[in-house]
């Protein structure tokens, strides 16, 4: 005998109907203008496409920014003259976007226990950076920036963590209905 959802549509309505909702099976999506929320969803879709970009993009960006740091110039954040003399700060500041990096990949791999990594790399990141303008560190990017301009590194990883946390709750309110 076939399982319940896989027998026709039909052939469920007929005396065993009322056992249907009793054995979890799943009813008919008779509204196609709503989006479907399913894996295969275009809607799902999308977000696990936008959050794999914006990941894919910090990525990239906190790797050049290391790769420019110790194979390139050297001179992108830290130049000045005496930035030799701060080598805690570039290497704090070098192991928490190696930490951002880490944690990015693992939630572009939709892995949710990777968020609070990315949060509290992105936040200890930030907390550096304001480390840096409070104690008058002779860096280059502090010039002419307001204090409440480094909040901005908050906003694509507040995008990513939305967008992840909705794909997962479709996807445990498909569990639970089951």
């Amino acid at each position: 005998m076939q399982p319940v959802a896989s027998r026709p549509w039909r052939r469920r309505l007929g005396q065993n109907a009322g056992n249907l909702l009793a054995q979890g099976a799943p009813l008919p999506n008779i509204d196609k203008s709503k989006p479907t929320f399913g894996p295969l969803g275009r809607l799902f879709r999308l977000q696990r496409v936008v959050i794999f970009a914006l990941a894919g993009l910090l990525v990239f960006y906190h790797t050049y920014t290391l790769c420019e740091l110790y194979v390139g110039s050297g001179t992108d954040l830290y130049g000045g003259p005496s930035a030799n003399g701060h080598s805690l700060f570039e290497h704090t500041q070098s192991i928490l976007r190696l930490a951002i990096i880490v944690s990015l990949v693992l939630v572009a791999m939709n892995r949710r226990s990777a968020l609070y990594g990315m949060w509290a790399a992105i936040g200890a990141l930030v907390a550096t950076h304001y480390w840096a303008y409070f104690f008058d560190l002779p860096f280059r990017f502090l010039e002419g920036r307001h204090p409440l301009s480094y909040l901005k590194g908050f906003i694509i990883p507040t995008v990513i963590t939305l967008l992840h946390l909705s794909t997962n709750s479709h996807r445990n309110l498909r569990g639970r209905a089951a």
